[in-house]
């Protein structure tokens, strides 16, 4: 950038000049004043300028240019601007300790540079827990879903090929699989665009979405299969194809709502033998809790330990027992209802336990405390004590601690939480109204602990004050080895999916 300058030319009679026509990014020409911020070319440029000004105009042979610096003016060149006054104002009342005392207060100091505040959010920690979809509002979705649905192809994947699955099997999952859901939903027309040309083609107003289910105990190639061989061919017969994946246990709403109320996951692969740990292939007995997080449309029926432990009177639990001898029979199948389990849950456990065993099995129905001493205890390895209520489903809440955003964050999982809502990468806080679990990740930075630790007392601290009859301890829990009363909070804990 070139620096504008101003030459003056002046007698040093002429005493029209002021102080104002001085300025930092320019020159002048009266005897030579150079400005601290010009440019180096411009003072030369300046001086030689000046040179020749001199020779052009009369003066004497003895006559010279003197060069100045800003700042550094002599009274000569002061004496030539009006109003240029370089006296100093001096106040004779004050002393000197005094003025020099001012003049050090009236030193521009500058601050130190402030470290930014880190931004955190808490407000997920003081807002109430999320409520549940009433049974009304649950069957009117249901049937509003399964209206717009016009046809649902359900495939399983078999290692790179996709096998149709039957339909006495629809609704049944197996964690060690992934299954393909092709369901072709009606898209409702709009009244404003009604013509009086033919009528478009069922293809043309219809939308396609793939839902792709993936068990907690699946290989993960099981998605990279499908999204490059399977995916793309679906998507030259239909562009605008809508993929939508999904985990154990962490199905949408809509999905859910087209399986009559529930679905059936149970452990291992589909039709493999299951292994007792001496490695023989024998028929084990399979335990199954019927159980809901977050009001009907969540109701699943899950495996779970085959253990007395596992039950509770608030559920119903279907126990298979197999038999070693085939001359009995194949086995039978125990619909347990709890004594304080609701009617609705009763029959639906029974219509699942037909609906999944009643081609193999015989199926009997058992209420708590009347259960027969021969199978069904011996099955769970002898009777014991087991819980009898289930006080945490009301009162469990999830939260994530993270800075994934770049800043530290607590966000709420919805109460249809599960196993694999446990990110290795963060650190969750988990309240069952009695104790305040801070479950501390593998992968978690040393910031995300310590924010979280103190978020944890913030958040036990906050509602043991809003609700007094519920005192919270404060407990931290590692990856692995979570105590029973951080699992039970959990539809279905078992082991960890396996990590890349």
């Amino acid at each position: 950038m070139v620096v504008p300058f101003l030459v003056l030319f002046a007698v040093l009679d002429c005493c029209c000049l002021t102080s104002d026509l001085k300025s930092e990014s320019s020159i002048y020409v009266l005897l030579c004043r150079i400005g601290r911020k010009s440019a180096r070319l411009v003072r030369v440029a300046a001086l030689k300028l000046s040179q020749e000004l001199c020779t052009m105009l009369d003066r004497p042979s003895n006559a010279m240019v003197t060069r100045t610096l800003e700042g550094t003016e002599v009274q000569l060149f002061k004496s030539k601007f009006s109003g240029w006054d370089s006296i100093l104002a001096v106040d004779f009342t004050k002393s000197a300790e005094s003025v020099a005392k001012g003049r050090q207060q009236e030193k521009i100091t500058v601050p130190p540079p402030q470290q930014p505040s880190a931004k955190v959010d808490l407000s997920a920690l003081f807002t109430e827990r999320q409520t549940e979809m009433s049974e009304e509002k649950s069957k009117q979705y249901m049937q509003v879903c399964n209206d717009e649905l016009r046809e649902m192809t359900c495939f399983v994947l078999d290692g790179k090929k996709l096998s149709k699955l039957p339909d006495n099997e629809i609704g049944v999952f197996f964690s060690g699989n992934c299954y393909v859901f092709v369901c072709n939903y009606k898209v409702p027309k709009d009244e404003t665009d009604e013509t009086d040309e033919d009528q478009e083609d069922e293809d043309d107003q219809s939308d396609t979405v793939v839902y792709f289910w993936e068990g907690r105990e699946a290989p993960k190639t099981g998605w990279v299969t499908f999204k490059f061989s399977f995916q793309k061919k679906m998507e030259e017969r239909k562009p605008d194809l809508q993929v939508i994946k999904m985990c154990q246990q962490q199905e949408t709403l809509r999905f859910l709502a087209h399986f009559g109320g529930c679905i059936a996951i149970q452990r291992g692969k589909r039709r493999s033998p299951v292994h007792d740990g001496d490695g023989e292939s024998r028929p084990q007995p399979q335990l199954f809790q019927f159980r809901t997080n977050s009001g009907p449309l969540c109701l699943r029926m899950v495996e779970v330990d085959a253990a007395v432990g596992s039950l509770n009177s608030l559920f119903c639990h279907i126990l298979k027992v197999p038999f070693d001898n085939r001359s009995m029979g194949n086995g039978v199948v125990y619909v347990w209802s709890g004594s304080k389990c609701s009617k609705a849950h009763m029959i639906l456990a029974e219509e699942m336990a037909k609906r999944v065993f009643e081609d193999y099995f015989s199926i009997q129905s058992v209420r708590e405390g009347k259960e027969p001493t021969n199978f069904f205890w011996v099955a769970l390895g002898g009777q014991q004590e087991y819980p009898m209520s289930a006080d945490y489903l009301t009162r469990a809440r999830l939260f994530r601690c993270s800075n994934d955003r770049g800043f530290f964050t607590v966000s709420e999982k919805c109460s249809d939480f599960c196993q694999d809502d446990l990110a290795n990468d963060d650190v969750m806080i988990l309240d069952n109204g009695q104790e305040v679990f801070l479950w501390v990740g593998p992968g978690s930075s040393e910031v995300e602990r310590k924010l979280a630790a103190k978020s944890a007392q913030v958040y036990a601290k906050y509602w043991t004050k809003e609700q007094s009859e519920h005192l919270r301890k404060l407990l931290v829990v590692h990856k692995g080895q979570e105590p029973v009363e951080f699992k039970k909070c959990f539809h279905g804990w078992g082991q960890f999916a396996r990590i890349l």
